[in-house]
C-alpha cells in the first residue's frame, strides 16, 4: 500500500532515520554478540539466536500491520469527509 499523498504528509528528517537505523543495528548487534559470547552450549545459543530472529521479524510485521491499519482508517475518513462535502454542496440551502 502506497503512502497517502495528502499534501500534509509529514516526512522524517534524515537525522531521525539515521538514529532509528543506528538504534536498530546496535540493539540487534549487541544482543547477537551477547548471545554469541554466552558461556553455554551451542544449542542454547542457537535457541536464543532463533528467538532473537523471530522477535525482530514479528516486531517488523506488527509495525507494518499497525501502520497499514492506521492508513486504512485515514483513507476511510477522507472518503467519508469527501462524501459529506459532496452532500453539503448538493443540498446547499441558499441555492
Amino acid at each position: 500500500m502506497q503512502p497517502l499523498n495528502t499534501g500534509s504528509h509529514q516526512t522524517h528528517s534524515a537525522a531521525w532515520v539515521i538514529q532509528a537505523w543506528a538504534s536498530f543495528i546496535i540493539s540487534v548487534g549487541a544482543t547477537g554478540a551477547g548471545i554469541l559470547y554466552l558461556p553455554v552450549d551451542g544449542w542454547v545459543k542457537s535457541y536464543m539466536g532463533m528467538g532473537l530472529v523471530f522477535t525482530v521479524g514479528s516486531t517488523l510485521s506488527l509495525a507494518k500491520t499497525v501502520r497499514d491499519e492506521h492508513e486504512t482508517k485515514r483513507l476511510a475518513a477522507r472518503i467519508d469527509e469527501a462524501r459529506v462535502e459532496k452532500l453539503l454542496v448538493e443540498h446547499h440551502p441558499l441555492k
